[in-house]
Protein backbone atom coordinates (compact mmCIF):
# COMPACT_ATOMS: atom_id res chain seq x y z
CA UNK A 1 0.00 0.00 0.00
CA UNK A 2 1.03 3.77 -0.83
CA UNK A 3 0.13 6.43 0.43
CA UNK A 4 -0.52 9.07 -2.47
CA UNK A 5 -1.23 12.23 -1.40
CA UNK A 6 -2.52 14.17 2.02
CA UNK A 7 -4.35 17.36 2.68
CA UNK A 8 -4.22 19.18 5.94
CA UNK A 9 -7.63 21.67 6.36
CA UNK A 10 -6.45 22.57 9.02
CA UNK A 11 -3.96 21.07 11.30
CA UNK A 12 -1.83 23.29 13.54
CA UNK A 13 0.14 25.80 11.41
CA UNK A 14 -1.36 24.05 8.79
CA UNK A 15 -4.01 25.06 6.08
CA UNK A 16 -5.74 23.75 2.85
CA UNK A 17 -2.52 22.15 2.22
CA UNK A 18 -2.38 19.28 -0.28
CA UNK A 19 1.05 17.72 -0.86
CA UNK A 20 1.35 14.82 -3.53
CA UNK A 21 3.45 11.90 -2.38
CA UNK A 22 5.64 9.58 -4.61
CA UNK A 23 6.86 5.88 -3.42
CA UNK A 24 10.22 5.17 -1.73
CA UNK A 25 12.24 7.93 0.35
CA UNK A 26 10.07 11.25 0.56
CA UNK A 27 12.30 13.93 2.19
CA UNK A 28 10.36 17.15 3.98
CA UNK A 29 12.83 19.92 4.19
CA UNK A 30 12.62 23.38 5.03
CA UNK A 31 13.65 26.17 8.05
CA UNK A 32 12.49 25.17 11.55
CA UNK A 33 8.87 26.51 12.04
CA UNK A 34 7.46 25.79 8.63
CA UNK A 35 5.07 22.91 9.08
CA UNK A 36 7.45 19.64 8.74
CA UNK A 37 6.14 17.91 12.01
CA UNK A 38 2.70 19.21 11.52
CA UNK A 39 2.66 17.85 8.36
CA UNK A 40 3.80 14.39 9.64
CA UNK A 41 1.28 14.36 12.51
CA UNK A 42 -1.53 15.65 9.88
CA UNK A 43 -0.61 12.03 7.55
CA UNK A 44 -0.15 9.87 10.79
CA UNK A 45 -4.08 11.56 12.56
CA UNK A 46 -5.41 11.01 9.24
CA UNK A 47 -4.18 7.21 9.28
CA UNK A 48 -4.82 6.04 12.37
CA UNK A 49 -7.13 8.89 13.81
CA UNK A 50 -4.60 9.76 16.70
CA UNK A 51 -1.96 12.26 17.14
CA UNK A 52 1.69 10.97 18.25
CA UNK A 53 2.64 14.27 19.54
CA UNK A 54 -0.57 14.68 22.39
CA UNK A 55 -3.41 12.34 24.08
CA UNK A 56 -5.67 15.04 23.40
CA UNK A 57 -6.75 15.52 19.76
CA UNK A 58 -8.01 19.03 20.04
CA UNK A 59 -4.17 20.12 20.49
CA UNK A 60 -4.75 19.95 16.68
CA UNK A 61 -7.03 22.41 16.13
CA UNK A 62 -5.11 25.86 14.89
CA UNK A 63 -6.27 29.00 17.55
CA UNK A 64 -8.97 30.63 16.77
CA UNK A 65 -10.43 27.32 14.34
CA UNK A 66 -13.12 25.03 15.66
CA UNK A 67 -12.23 22.24 13.63
CA UNK A 68 -8.89 20.31 12.77
CA UNK A 69 -9.20 17.69 9.66
CA UNK A 70 -6.42 15.74 7.47
CA UNK A 71 -7.31 13.75 4.77
CA UNK A 72 -5.19 11.08 3.25
CA UNK A 73 -5.15 9.08 -0.34
CA UNK A 74 -4.12 5.38 0.03
CA UNK A 75 -3.53 2.79 -2.83
CA UNK A 76 -3.68 -0.51 -2.48
CA UNK A 77 -1.88 -3.57 -3.97
CA UNK A 78 -4.96 -3.83 -6.91
CA UNK A 79 -4.19 -0.32 -7.53
CA UNK A 80 -7.68 1.15 -5.69
CA UNK A 81 -7.74 4.40 -3.85
CA UNK A 82 -9.52 4.93 -0.90
CA UNK A 83 -9.89 7.70 0.79
CA UNK A 84 -9.07 8.21 5.11
CA UNK A 85 -10.35 11.17 7.02
CA UNK A 86 -9.61 11.97 10.64
CA UNK A 87 -11.56 14.89 11.91
CA UNK A 88 -11.58 16.69 15.71
CA UNK A 89 -14.07 19.68 16.30
CA UNK A 90 -14.38 21.32 19.82
CA UNK A 91 -18.31 20.86 19.62
CA UNK A 92 -18.96 17.98 18.12
CA UNK A 93 -15.91 15.23 19.25
CA UNK A 94 -13.69 13.05 16.63
CA UNK A 95 -14.50 11.52 13.40
CA UNK A 96 -12.74 8.77 11.68
CA UNK A 97 -13.90 7.83 8.18
CA UNK A 98 -13.06 5.17 5.73
CA UNK A 99 -14.45 6.65 1.95
CA UNK A 100 -16.98 9.05 3.73
CA UNK A 101 -18.11 6.28 6.04
CA UNK A 102 -17.71 5.75 9.33
CA UNK A 103 -15.96 2.43 10.11
CA UNK A 104 -14.65 0.32 12.96
CA UNK A 105 -10.55 1.07 13.76
CA UNK A 106 -10.10 -3.08 12.59
CA UNK A 107 -11.72 -2.22 9.23
CA UNK A 108 -9.86 1.39 8.68
CA UNK A 109 -6.39 -0.97 9.88
CA UNK A 110 -6.54 -2.90 7.11
CA UNK A 111 -7.23 -0.34 4.50
CA UNK A 112 -3.64 1.79 5.36
CA UNK A 113 -0.42 0.80 5.45
CA UNK A 114 1.30 -0.24 9.23
CA UNK A 115 2.71 3.49 10.03
CA UNK A 116 5.68 3.90 12.83
CA UNK A 117 7.09 6.94 13.84
CA UNK A 118 10.67 8.53 15.03
CA UNK A 119 10.27 11.76 16.38
CA UNK A 120 12.31 13.01 20.04
CA UNK A 121 8.70 13.19 21.82
CA UNK A 122 8.29 9.09 21.05
CA UNK A 123 11.42 8.49 23.62
CA UNK A 124 8.59 7.94 25.84
CA UNK A 125 8.53 4.57 23.91
CA UNK A 126 12.08 3.44 25.53
CA UNK A 127 12.18 5.84 28.69
CA UNK A 128 8.49 5.35 29.34
CA UNK A 129 6.44 2.90 31.76
CA UNK A 130 6.02 -0.52 29.92
CA UNK A 131 2.51 -0.05 29.49
CA UNK A 132 3.68 2.06 26.32
CA UNK A 133 6.37 -0.42 24.98
CA UNK A 134 3.17 -3.20 25.84
CA UNK A 135 1.15 -1.17 23.27
CA UNK A 136 3.49 -0.83 20.67
CA UNK A 137 4.34 -4.51 20.59
CA UNK A 138 0.41 -5.41 20.22
CA UNK A 139 0.42 -2.79 17.41
CA UNK A 140 2.97 -4.47 15.40
CA UNK A 141 1.17 -7.90 16.37
CA UNK A 142 -1.86 -6.76 14.73
CA UNK A 143 0.05 -5.37 11.73
CA UNK A 144 2.32 -8.72 11.44
CA UNK A 145 -0.70 -10.93 12.06
CA UNK A 146 -4.06 -9.07 11.61
CA UNK A 147 -5.71 -12.18 12.76
CA UNK A 148 -4.49 -11.67 16.15
CA UNK A 149 -5.31 -8.02 16.09
CA UNK A 150 -8.51 -8.04 18.68
CA UNK A 151 -5.90 -10.30 21.43
CA UNK A 152 -5.36 -7.09 23.09
CA UNK A 153 -9.03 -5.98 23.53
CA UNK A 154 -9.77 -9.18 24.17
CA UNK A 155 -7.82 -9.47 26.79
CA UNK A 156 -8.58 -5.94 28.04
CA UNK A 157 -12.51 -6.86 28.17
CA UNK A 158 -11.46 -10.14 30.44
CA UNK A 159 -9.09 -7.87 33.08
CA UNK A 160 -11.81 -5.67 33.55
CA UNK A 161 -14.78 -8.35 34.61
CA UNK A 162 -12.04 -9.86 36.75
CA UNK A 163 -11.04 -6.58 38.37
CA UNK A 164 -14.69 -5.35 38.48
CA UNK A 165 -15.27 -8.55 40.91
CA UNK A 166 -12.39 -7.82 43.01
CA UNK A 167 -12.62 -4.57 43.54
CA UNK A 168 -16.30 -5.61 45.00
CA UNK A 169 -14.65 -8.26 47.11
CA UNK A 170 -12.28 -6.20 48.47
CA UNK A 171 -15.27 -4.17 49.78
CA UNK A 172 -16.63 -7.02 51.80
CA UNK A 173 -19.41 -8.14 48.42
CA UNK A 174 -19.93 -11.37 47.36
CA UNK A 175 -17.93 -14.73 47.42
CA UNK A 176 -14.22 -15.58 46.75
CA UNK A 177 -15.19 -18.84 44.83
CA UNK A 178 -17.13 -17.11 42.24
CA UNK A 179 -13.51 -15.94 41.16
CA UNK A 180 -13.42 -18.99 38.95
CA UNK A 181 -14.83 -18.25 35.75
CA UNK A 182 -13.66 -15.14 35.90
CA UNK A 183 -10.29 -16.32 36.18
CA UNK A 184 -10.95 -19.29 33.14
CA UNK A 185 -11.73 -16.28 31.06
CA UNK A 186 -8.89 -14.16 32.02
CA UNK A 187 -6.53 -17.24 31.55
CA UNK A 188 -8.01 -18.07 28.01
CA UNK A 189 -7.55 -14.79 27.19
CA UNK A 190 -4.33 -14.23 28.43
CA UNK A 191 -2.41 -17.41 26.43
CA UNK A 192 -2.47 -16.49 23.16
CA UNK A 193 -1.43 -13.00 23.87
CA UNK A 194 1.35 -14.16 25.50
CA UNK A 195 2.38 -16.70 22.71
CA UNK A 196 2.06 -13.38 19.87
CA UNK A 197 4.26 -11.19 22.31
CA UNK A 198 6.76 -13.80 22.36
CA UNK A 199 6.77 -14.55 19.03
CA UNK A 200 6.92 -10.81 17.78
CA UNK A 201 10.07 -10.28 20.21
CA UNK A 202 11.83 -13.35 18.75
CA UNK A 203 11.27 -12.49 15.33
CA UNK A 204 12.26 -8.65 15.57
CA UNK A 205 15.13 -9.26 18.10
CA UNK A 206 18.16 -10.33 15.56
CA UNK A 207 17.10 -7.33 13.26
CA UNK A 208 17.11 -5.05 16.57
CA UNK A 209 20.65 -6.03 17.31
CA UNK A 210 22.04 -5.75 13.53
CA UNK A 211 20.54 -2.30 13.49
CA UNK A 212 21.26 -1.32 16.97
CA UNK A 213 25.15 -2.02 15.83
CA UNK A 214 24.70 -0.29 12.95
CA UNK A 215 23.70 3.29 14.76
CA UNK A 216 26.34 2.50 17.38
CA UNK A 217 24.45 1.04 20.09
CA UNK A 218 26.64 -1.78 21.24
CA UNK A 219 25.17 -5.00 22.08
CA UNK A 220 21.39 -4.02 21.97
CA UNK A 221 19.27 -6.81 22.09
CA UNK A 222 15.67 -6.84 23.01
CA UNK A 223 13.75 -9.26 25.04
CA UNK A 224 10.13 -10.01 26.12
CA UNK A 225 9.88 -10.48 30.30
CA UNK A 226 6.04 -11.92 30.20
CA UNK A 227 4.70 -11.49 34.00
CA UNK A 228 2.62 -14.99 33.81
CA UNK A 229 3.23 -17.20 30.55
CA UNK A 230 2.52 -20.97 29.67
CA UNK A 231 -0.77 -22.50 29.02
CA UNK A 232 -4.36 -21.37 29.71
CA UNK A 233 -4.53 -23.85 32.94
CA UNK A 234 -1.11 -23.02 34.07
CA UNK A 235 -1.67 -19.40 34.20
CA UNK A 236 -5.30 -20.22 35.14
CA UNK A 237 -3.29 -22.00 38.07
CA UNK A 238 -1.39 -18.54 38.66
CA UNK A 239 -4.05 -16.56 39.16
CA UNK A 240 -5.86 -19.03 41.49
CA UNK A 241 -2.41 -18.99 44.01
CA UNK A 242 -2.56 -15.28 44.51
CA UNK A 243 -5.98 -14.95 44.64
CA UNK A 244 -6.37 -13.92 47.97
CA UNK A 245 -3.33 -11.63 47.11
CA UNK A 246 -5.64 -10.06 44.66
CA UNK A 247 -8.71 -9.99 46.49
CA UNK A 248 -6.80 -7.61 49.37
CA UNK A 249 -5.52 -5.32 46.30
CA UNK A 250 -9.09 -4.98 44.76
CA UNK A 251 -7.17 -5.75 41.23
CA UNK A 252 -5.09 -8.64 39.44
CA UNK A 253 -1.35 -8.22 40.25
CA UNK A 254 -0.44 -11.09 37.99
CA UNK A 255 -1.14 -11.55 33.86
CA UNK A 256 0.13 -9.83 30.38
CA UNK A 257 -1.30 -6.47 31.57
CA UNK A 258 1.85 -6.31 33.70
CA UNK A 259 4.47 -7.51 30.48
CA UNK A 260 7.72 -5.96 29.99
CA UNK A 261 9.82 -5.47 26.68
CA UNK A 262 13.40 -4.86 27.41
CA UNK A 263 15.44 -2.94 25.54
CA UNK A 264 19.07 -3.32 26.64
CA UNK A 265 22.38 -2.20 25.65
CA UNK A 266 25.13 -5.06 27.25
CA UNK A 267 22.60 -6.57 29.53
CA UNK A 268 21.59 -2.92 30.91
CA UNK A 269 18.32 -0.97 30.67
CA UNK A 270 18.16 1.41 28.44
CA UNK A 271 15.40 2.82 30.29
CA UNK A 272 17.04 3.06 33.52
CA UNK A 273 20.94 3.76 32.75
CA UNK A 274 20.75 4.41 28.89
CA UNK A 275 21.85 7.82 27.44
CA UNK A 276 19.72 10.19 25.32
CA UNK A 277 21.73 8.99 22.60
CA UNK A 278 21.65 5.62 22.99
CA UNK A 279 17.99 5.48 23.94
CA UNK A 280 17.27 7.66 20.35
CA UNK A 281 19.36 4.33 18.97
CA UNK A 282 17.00 2.22 20.52
CA UNK A 283 14.28 3.37 19.15
CA UNK A 284 15.53 3.95 15.46
CA UNK A 285 16.34 -0.18 15.61
CA UNK A 286 13.27 -0.68 17.07
CA UNK A 287 11.26 0.60 14.06
CA UNK A 288 13.54 -0.81 10.96
CA UNK A 289 14.01 -4.11 13.09
CA UNK A 290 9.40 -4.14 13.05
CA UNK A 291 9.85 -2.76 9.06
CA UNK A 292 12.26 -5.36 8.10
CA UNK A 293 9.94 -8.07 9.20
CA UNK A 294 6.81 -7.04 7.90
CA UNK A 295 8.49 -6.37 4.96
CA UNK A 296 9.73 -10.08 4.83
CA UNK A 297 7.01 -11.83 6.17
CA UNK A 298 4.27 -10.03 4.35
CA UNK A 299 5.65 -8.23 1.88
CA UNK A 300 3.55 -5.05 2.65
CA UNK A 301 4.58 -2.00 2.45
CA UNK A 302 5.09 -0.10 5.82
CA UNK A 303 5.25 3.50 6.20
CA UNK A 304 7.91 4.94 8.31
CA UNK A 305 7.84 8.46 9.65
CA UNK A 306 11.21 10.08 10.26
CA UNK A 307 10.87 13.47 12.07
CA UNK A 308 14.43 15.37 12.53
CA UNK A 309 16.47 11.85 11.81
CA UNK A 310 19.09 13.28 10.67
CA UNK A 311 20.15 16.04 13.32
CA UNK A 312 20.70 13.46 15.50
CA UNK A 313 23.41 11.03 13.40
CA UNK A 314 26.95 11.66 12.20
CA UNK A 315 27.08 11.72 8.34
CA UNK A 316 28.38 7.69 7.91
CA UNK A 317 25.22 6.73 10.09
CA UNK A 318 23.18 9.30 7.73
CA UNK A 319 24.07 6.94 4.69
CA UNK A 320 23.77 4.01 6.71
CA UNK A 321 20.34 4.48 7.33
CA UNK A 322 19.38 5.31 3.83
CA UNK A 323 20.72 2.32 2.65
CA UNK A 324 18.40 0.53 4.97
CA UNK A 325 15.10 2.54 3.89
CA UNK A 326 16.26 1.67 0.07
CA UNK A 327 15.04 -1.51 0.03
CA UNK A 328 11.19 -1.09 -0.34
CA UNK A 329 8.52 0.40 1.44
CA UNK A 330 7.59 4.49 2.03
CA UNK A 331 9.42 6.52 4.00
CA UNK A 332 9.13 10.52 4.83
CA UNK A 333 12.24 12.14 6.46
CA UNK A 334 12.04 15.65 7.63
CA UNK A 335 15.25 17.74 7.64
CA UNK A 336 15.65 21.52 8.06
CA UNK A 337 18.78 21.11 6.50
CA UNK A 338 19.13 19.95 2.94
CA UNK A 339 22.96 19.06 3.44
CA UNK A 340 22.29 16.85 5.67
CA UNK A 341 20.27 14.60 3.81
CA UNK A 342 21.90 11.85 1.70
CA UNK A 343 22.06 12.23 -1.97
CA UNK A 344 19.80 9.44 -2.44
CA UNK A 345 17.25 10.69 0.13
CA UNK A 346 16.63 13.68 -2.13
CA UNK A 347 14.74 11.92 -5.41
CA UNK A 348 11.69 13.00 -4.07
CA UNK A 349 11.54 16.53 -1.94
CA UNK A 350 9.14 18.52 -0.76
CA UNK A 351 9.37 21.91 0.08
CA UNK A 352 8.06 23.59 3.28
CA UNK A 353 6.39 25.55 3.46
CA UNK A 354 4.15 24.54 0.92
CA UNK A 355 3.99 27.82 -2.16
CA UNK A 356 0.58 27.81 -1.90
CA UNK A 357 0.66 28.38 1.95
CA UNK A 358 4.05 30.70 1.41
CA UNK A 359 1.92 32.71 -0.63
CA UNK A 360 -1.14 33.16 1.70
CA UNK A 361 1.50 34.26 4.68
CA UNK A 362 2.86 36.24 2.71
CA UNK A 363 0.00 38.27 1.86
Amino acid sequence: MLVTAIEAKPIRSLDRVRIELEPGIVSVIGPNGTGKTNLVEALYFALTGRSFRTSDRRDLIPFGESLARAEATVRDEDGIEHRMLASVSRNEGRRHLLDGEAASPATIARNRPPVAVFAPDRLTLVKGPPAERRAHLDGFVAARWPARGELRKRYGQALAQRNALLSRLAGGYGLPQSLGIWDAGLAEAAAPLVEARAEAVAELADHFAATATELGLEDGALEYAPRGSGSAEEIRAGLEERRDQDIRLGRSSWGPHLDELKLLTAGRSLRRFGSQGQQRAALLALLFAERAVLLEARRVTPLLLLDDVMSELDPARRDLLVARLDDGGQVLITAADEESVPETARRSVVRMPPPAQAESSAA
